[in-house]
């Protein structure tokens, strides 16, 4: 078998292998309160929508301009430019280790759950969210979290 052909076996049966656990079901539900909850383990009792691929967590980060939008009601009036705010789930590891950085760096930031509050969700929703966390910082918008690529913003932002 020549070694061409042993690439080729191997990326056939990588093919084959199983896809991982990552893949599960994702379900949204409104509690006894109205609050949105997203999971894959929802309550027994609750009237489940099964989702399909809308909340996950950014696999890089990607900073872009964030123009201030008074429909945002989760922000409030115009938002000081060192504000932080994040959009996030309590089940993001992303959104973990941007919560750990914000403490030991004592950075004030506001938190929004998009699962726990009807709000974070809309706006969420109305800023394209397409995964957690979502940061802001004065005109930028941070997709997913990286402690250096914050630091250049929140510390050298103009």
């Amino acid at each position: 078998m020549t070694f061409k052909n042993l690439i080729v076996c191997l990326l056939g049966l990588a093919l084959l292998l199983p896809v991982s656990s990552s893949s599960g079901e994702l379900y949204k539900w409104v509690d006894d309160r109205g609050n949105i909850h997203y999971g894959d383990k929802p309550p027994q009792k609750a009237e489940l929508e099964k989702i399909t691929g809308i909340i996950s967590s950014f696999k890089s980060v990607n900073v872009e301009p964030f123009k201030y939008d008074p429909a945002l009601t989760t922000i409030g009036s115009r938002s000081k430019s060192k504000t932080v705010i994040m959009y996030s789930t309590s089940w993001c590891g992303y959104c973990k280790k941007a919560r750990k950085h914000f403490k030991r760096n004592n950075i004030p930031y506001r938190e929004h759950d998009i699962e726990k509050s009807k709000k974070a969700a809309l706006d969420y929703k109305r800023l394209n969210g397409r995964g957690v966390p979502v940061i802001l910082i004065g005109k930028r918008r941070m997709n997913g979290f990286n402690a250096t690529t914050f630091n250049k913003i929140y510390y050298h932002h103009s």
